[in-house]
């Protein structure tokens, strides 16, 4: 048995973090771009951006920069904070996990 779970993190302004926002900046830093990282997510380019920007109204640092065009064209990659955003959340999730399982074995159904 698992249990299941998702976890976001939030203010009342809203949502900063969550599997959906993660797997967008993710997508970005693989990628190099907001509109393929839309793309390969099958997302609006639109709703990518009003993630990213509600994603910036949060912190005091910049999630993202881009690159607009020019002879090695444009591009958007993630600062060092958008970086570090993942790795949190990520050891979050793993924390989380390990955490349920514990409490399974705990109460004895696994």
């Amino acid at each position: 048995m698992k249990i299941k779970s998702k976890i976001w993190i939030e203010s009342e302004e809203g949502i900063l973090l969550g599997e959906g926002r993660v797997k967008l900046l993710k997508m970005i830093e693989e990628t190099g771009s907001l509109n393929k990282a839309s793309k390969s997510l099958k997302i609006s380019y639109q709703k990518a951006w009003r993630m990213i920007d509600e994603m910036n109204t949060f912190p005091t640092h910049p999630i993202i920069k881009t690159q607009i065009g020019g002879s090695k064209g444009g591009g958007t990659s993630l600062t060092d904070y958008g970086k570090s955003l993942i790795l949190i959340y990520d050891t979050i999730n793993k924390d989380c996990w390990k955490f349920l399982d514990e409490q399974l074995e705990k109460h004895h159904l696994c």
